[in-house]
């Protein structure tokens, strides 16, 4: 986690560039800094790095005062992707990759595992990739190298400078797509900066928008297109999307309550048959009203353990009652599952969501855009 208390930047001519900053950026969110030029939002992620030094205040990551630690353990344990690329045109693309494992004096043979891995990851395939130069690259592909680069020594913290700005459009989009895939397997925490409102919508878990060295408004992207706090954040939204976003429904008014689900305790067979008789592929599993994870037909078919407890999966990401419907299809489509399960902030089922019940919440609102209803 990265908590900000009371942090300000003066720097040396006397001008404030953050005034009282109290933030957190969300683990394992992508968190969206944005705003007008010269609003602040790149100091304050400079600030994460110690590429520049707060004047006062308190900067702490996973409980630890930045100022008490060494710049340069830090930056190693935080991935920087910057807008200009800044990949080592001299160095082959597995060099580029390997440049902090190397600094970090890891073995060969696992660097050569992060390296290939990684390639794989963003669909660069390494025997081809590898050995060549970013010359020989296009420019969304150097992209990529430079996103790896900084996934490779395995960091929980990304930071992101306006890294697609630069491209075209049509690189930009595969890019921020591939991103969130990304995020999916994952899981980091990203801090990314732009003044592209599409596109802080489209990848952000939190959006933090800034003016004048302040944070004018924090949250969702559904809350700041649904409740924006004043006349600066309507301006800077904009008023269509505004208006596209004003009943988009979320996914409490999507999930099926009347869901099944199957308990630690319960033996293989009766998950089986639950499974059978209601036609599902999937169950989530209860512990103490806790969600505990999911099992599937495979798993449970795989082995002879007596009860669900010792197939159960815990790698399939959750979703909250006030997350979006796009959220929701997402994960659908990156889990390669039937359904995610919905869960309250005391990790308790609050219900399911699948593709029918999106398809049909989604239907009925553009029924009532285009006045059907």
């Amino acid at each position: 986690m990265i908590e900000l208390k009371s942090v300000n930047k003066v720097y040396d001519d006397g001008f404030q560039a953050l005034k009282n900053i109290n933030l957190t950026f969300d683990e394992g969110k992508i968190n969206v800094l944005i705003g007008p030029s010269g609003c602040g939002k790149t100091t304050t992620m400079k600030l994460l790095n110690r590429l520049v030094d707060h004047t006062d205040g308190t900067i702490l990551v996973e409980g630890k005062d930045i100022q008490e630690m060494n710049p340069i353990q830090l930056r190693r344990q935080m991935g920087y992707v910057i807008q200009s690329i800044g990949l080592f045109p001299h160095m082959t693309i597995y060099d580029n990759v390997a440049t902090v494992p190397k600094l970090l004096r890891w073995n060969k043979s696992k660097i050569d595992e992060t390296v290939h891995r990684l390639l794989n990851l963003v669909n660069l395939e390494p025997e081809t990739f590898k050995k060549r130069y970013p010359s020989e690259l296009s420019g969304g592909q150097q992209q990529r190298i430079g996103v790896i680069r900084a996934l490779a020594a395995e960091p929980d913290i990304i930071l992101m400078d306006e890294p697609f700005s630069a491209l075209d459009p049509i690189s930009r989009e595969q890019l921020q797509d591939e991103l969130t895939h990304l995020q999916a397997e994952i899981n980091k925490t990203i801090v990314f900066v732009t003044h592209d409102m599409d596109e802080a919508i489209k990848i952000a878990d939190q959006i933090i928008l800034m003016k004048d060295g302040e944070v004018v408004q924090k949250g969702s992207p559904h809350e700041l297109l649904t409740e924006p706090k004043n006349d600066f954040v309507k301006e800077f939204i904009g008023t269509e999307r505004l208006q596209k976003a004003e009943t988009l429904p979320l996914v409490r008014e999507m999930m099926n309550q009347d869901f099944v689900s199957t308990y630690v305790s319960e033996s293989i067979d009766e998950a089986l048959n639950k499974l059978i008789n209601h036609n599902l592929t999937q169950l989530p599993v209860i512990n103490n009203k806790q969600y505990a994870g999911f099992v599937t037909i495979k798993d449970l078919l795989k082995g002879s353990e007596e009860t669900v407890s010792n197939v159960i999966n815990t790698d399939q990401k959750t979703l909250k009652p006030s997350d979006e419907a796009s959220q929701a299809m997402r994960l659908l489509k990156e889990q390669e599952l039937n359904e995610v399960t919905v869960l309250t902030d005391q990790n308790e089922i609050a219900g399911v969501v699948n593709y029918k019940d999106i398809s049909e919440a989604l239907q009925n609102y553009y029924e009532k855009q285009q006045g059907v209803v």
